[in-house]
């Protein structure tokens, strides 16, 4: 069995007849743009592995006849702890503690409690159970809103009604057609002043212009380990306001995330090499059942 993957990617416990290279490859495990552009190129592709759960970058690469998976709950440990980070250093004051310790200025300042807080999840796949995982001994009172309306879980078609009364909105979705911009300017009209917007999903599902309008207000902050456009161009005015807190998109890339995500990928290998069913599938074969 031949596969795709990248130079140096681990091989752990698989066999000896389980060969990396592309030529002739039925598996690929797809780590960067480069490889993604390559996959049309493949006439033996069967399956194609991630070890992200955001597929949008790899999917269009990806034939019609291969099957797409992602690295499902893999990375939602380290995600959903950056996402608690941020809200802690954001009510404690971490960012206004470091600006006076630059400044050597002693300021002093009252830092706040999470406990009793309205935290809305938006998004809530295995991210976003993490995070409230996390959250929930703190106190937290959430709300939760997906695409699908259930107990507990407000549709989409509400996110306006949802994220009133919201002391942190925390951005988990996908990014698709359907989620482009979800976060635009009339949501964050509807948030308190005060609020805080978290983005640990992807950048275009936050409408930009609508966020910078708010916060040069002086209405909302903002934590986001995800911005559109990305990478973030060194002129662009997030980087300029008070009340943003920015991250280069490596949220979910801890060591201990990538072993995970790569455990995952040769576990696929093993279960495709066997003929049995594969986890985590996003996108199917057109021609499998």
């Amino acid at each position: 069995m031949r596969v795709f993957v990248e130079e140096g990617f681990p091989r752990g416990n698989l066999p000896d007849d389980v060969v990396f290279d592309a030529d002739g490859a039925e598996f690929a495990v797809v780590t960067s743009f480069a490889m993604a552009e390559r996959l049309g190129s493949l006439p033996d592709l069967q399956v194609v592995q991630v070890l992200s759960a955001g597929i949008e970058w790899v999917e269009p690469h990806v034939p019609g006849r291969v099957t797409l998976c992602n690295a499902g709950d893999t990375r939602s440990p380290a995600v959903a702890q950056w996402v608690v980070a941020a809200i802690l250093a954001d009510l404690i004051g971490f960012q206004r503690a470091e600006t006076a310790r630059l400044e050597r200025r002693w300021e002093e300042w009252q830092p706040r409690e999470l406990a009793g807080r309205r935290v809305v999840i938006v998004g809530h796949g295995s991210i976003g159970r993490a995070v409230q995982k996390r959250l929930a001994p703190f106190g937290v009172r959430f709300g939760f809103v997906a695409r699908r309306a259930r107990p507990g879980v407000e549709p989409v078609e509400r996110l306006a009604d949802a994220v009133e009364g919201a002391d942190v909105v925390v951005v988990l979705a996908p990014l698709s057609d359907a989620t482009r911009g979800l976060v635009g300017a009339e949501v964050m009209a509807r948030m308190p002043d005060g609020a805080l917007l978290v983005n640990a999903g992807r950048g275009p599902v936050v409408d930009t212009d609508a966020l910078v309008e708010a916060v040069q207000a002086g209405r909302l902050r903002a934590a986001l380990d995800v911005t559109a456009p990305e990478p973030l161009p060194p002129d662009h005015v997030l980087w300029t306001l008070d009340g943003v807190f920015i991250t280069p998109h490596n949220a979910g890339d801890t060591p201990e995330a990538e072993r995970a995500a790569q455990a995952l990928a040769r576990s696929q290998i093993l279960r495709h090499r066997a003929g049995l069913p594969l986890r985590h599938v996003v996108r199917r074969d057109a021609a499998g059942p």
